[in-house]
């Protein structure tokens, strides 16, 4: 058995194992690795080699950075997330970006999860605040950009912020926010002296004590699932081929 702490509001969880992102890219994605073993980074590359993930230890900037090339619909966009940003909230973004093409149609509102989840206005309606005050999201309208940061208090520097750089598509904030206000807790095998704070009146963690392989396997079962999105449907049913000619006489 191991000993896993589950810990909620889940922004406040720390930044978790990035094998949760990377590995998945790689193994059930397809994204292809093109990093230094002696330097400390990982550079992942998506299969048409438009998008580009680097995890860069930066104690001065963000850990984590996309870069999309431009398309022939919208022009090239980035996002980036700090080191305590959990890696659930990251692979919900991740996990849009790989799958199947949204549908242009759908008016993707990534306020939306936030309002539904009883976020309040703060100073004005761009900027939506939790109900614990801890993390907000700022709509930046003049320039399109998109800023997420979480504090323990106004007077704190952040835990970590996230920024979404213009074009970036909206059903990708979309799953991003959604992931933010997701209720359940998430899972957490170090030391909770890790966390960005131990303060009841901020986050609850439950210690419960789970089988091991259980523990072990979680990774695989990610993989798993989103190999299984990625494989290709059976083709429909159709006009059956005709068959090929047999040997005959010809003329």
């Amino acid at each position: 058995m191991v000993d896993v702490d589950f810990i909620a509001p889940r922004h406040l969880a720390g930044g978790g194992d990035p094998a949760w992102i990377t590995v998945p890219l790689h193994r059930a994605c397809g994204w292809s690795h093109g990093h230094d073993p002696l330097m400390p980074r990982v550079i992942l590359s998506s299969p048409d080699q438009k998008a580009l993930l680097r995890l860069e230890p930066d104690p001065d900037g963000h850990w984590w950075t996309l870069q999309h090339a431009p398309t022939e619909d919208r022009p090239a966009w980035y996002a980036s997330f700090g080191a305590r940003t959990p890696v659930e909230i990251i692979a919900a973004f991740t996990d849009a970006l790989t799958a199947s093409a949204a549908d242009a149609a759908d008016a993707w509102d990534p306020l939306a999860p936030l309002h539904e989840a009883g976020w309040s206005p703060m100073f004005h309606h761009n900027r939506l605040a939790s109900p614990g005050g801890t993390v907000r999201v700022d709509l930046h309208e003049a320039s399109g950009t998109w800023w997420v940061t979480t504090t323990l208090g106004q007077s704190r520097p952040p835990v970590w912020q996230a920024h979404f750089g213009e074009h970036t598509p909206a059903h990708l904030i979309t799953a991003f926010t959604t992931a933010l206000t997701d209720p359940h807790p998430v899972a957490r095998t170090g030391s909770v002296l890790s966390l960005p704070t131990r303060n009841p009146d901020l986050v609850t963690h439950t210690r419960q004590e789970v089988p091991a392989a259980q523990v072990a396997s979680a990774l695989e079962d990610r993989v798993r699932q989103l190999t299984a999105r990625h494989a290709a449907p059976a083709a429909p049913p159709g006009i059956p081929p005709r068959p090929s000619a047999g040997p005959g006489r010809t003329r």
